[in-house]
């Protein structure tokens, strides 16, 4: 499936494309997620739409392969004055079909850049114990581990996940 890679903010209008690919998400890989593919699935299709309308803290990018949408994330600035200096990567995502083509790598340098934009000094995420391949794509961009949580989340058996924290500082070298 390689051919031209593109990403751009996501609107309102994209919401029926963006539920089908993050429902498909949620069921490929459930363990990466806290939402669930049952709890997304019930979302009406007027509030995703209003997820998706950007706003001045809040932006869904889509990378978008030969046209066809196929991964996402979402980027979340704090808004609480004394916080407003963070944001927070979520729902990162790319279908098992696109994943190697640089999609994660070109929706992370989105999100960089307008948390560059929005002068945001350090953004965080957080990635479960499984997910080793997305852990390396974050530490290549440059964000570390700071902390890890045990008994974090638990899956649909009742398992026990530990999640990893990360932060990339914005401003310092490297970042």
């Amino acid at each position: 499936m390689s051919g031209e890679l593109n990403v751009r903010l996501l609107t309102a209008e994209d919401a029926a494309v963006y539920r089908e690919v993050r429902l498909a998400a949620l069921r490929a890989d459930p363990d990466a997620f806290i939402t669930t593919a049952a709890e997304f699935e019930a979302r009406t299709a007027d509030s995703i739409a209003a997820q998706l309308t950007p706003r001045q803290s809040f932006v869904t990018y889509g990378a978008f392969l030969n046209g066809e949408l196929v991964g996402l994330t979402t980027l979340a600035r704090e808004e609480r004055p004394r916080l407003s200096h963070r944001a927070n990567l979520l729902g990162v995502s790319v279908a098992p079909e696109a994943r190697g083509q640089g999609c994660g790598d070109a929706l992370l340098r989105a999100a960089l850049a307008q948390a560059r934009r929005w002068a945001v000094t350090s953004l965080h995420l957080a990635v479960t114990e499984p997910q080793t391949a997305a852990r390396r794509l974050y530490e290549r961009h440059g964000f570390r581990v700071w902390g890890t949580q045990p008994d974090a989340v638990r899956d649909d058996a009742g398992r026990a996940l530990s999640e990893h924290h990360l932060c990339l500082r914005l401003d310092e070298p490297g970042g």
